[in-house]
């Protein structure tokens, strides 16, 4: 199982960590449109990624925190014909959807997202991975906070949660007009 470190941030200019990552040499494997669909679960988050590039099943444990944080994580290469996301919505009902473009990026064991997710603006995604245990976690945490360096990424612009903890958050304001009333 990979060891990932892993942070979120928000982020206003976009086309500026393409630059950086443009000129860093990363390898750019392309934009994939990735609908997540997110099931009640009683222990971490599971959803199922159907994109243009990647297809999986995730489910994954990590804490909320700003700052980069661990992630276990549990990966199964899905394929997008079968009846998978019927099943899982059948046994254990939708929490919420993502519907995000996703502009994929590496650096040898970093990989990079830079999202535009729908109802939530952009954002940049960091990922610090090992996997065969050559990296230990330190040199993980490392690299995630070189990055946020070199991004110029402030605190203040650092994400906690999931996406779909953000969508969750935001279909539950209510906004009232001058008499309160929706």
């Amino acid at each position: 199982m990979p060891v990932i470190i892993e942070i979120k941030a928000k982020c206003a200019y976009p086309e500026n960590i393409r630059f950086i990552l443009e000129n860093q040499k990363a390898d750019f494997k392309g934009v994939d449109h990735q609908i997540d669909t997110y099931f009640k679960v009683n222990y971490g988050r599971l959803k199922l990624r159907e994109g243009t590039i990647e297809n999986n099943l995730i489910h994954y444990v990590r804490s909320n925190q700003a700052e980069p944080k661990l992630s276990d994580v549990l990966l199964y290469k899905s394929n997008p014909d079968s009846t998978l996301k019927s099943i899982l919505t059948a046994a254990n009902g939708i929490l919420t959807v993502v519907d995000k473009q996703r502009a994929i990026y590496f650096i040898d064991n970093v990989k990079f997202h830079i999202d535009q997710v729908q109802q939530l603006g952009s954002f940049v995604e960091i990922e610090a991975i090992d996997t065969d245990g050559s990296i230990s976690l330190e040199e993980l945490n490392i690299q995630c906070q070189y990055y946020l360096a070199l991004f110029e990424i402030e605190n203040n612009d650092l994400v906690e949660v999931s996406y779909s903890d953000l969508l969750q958050a935001t279909d539950k304001i209510v906004i009232l007009d001058e008499n309160n009333k929706l």
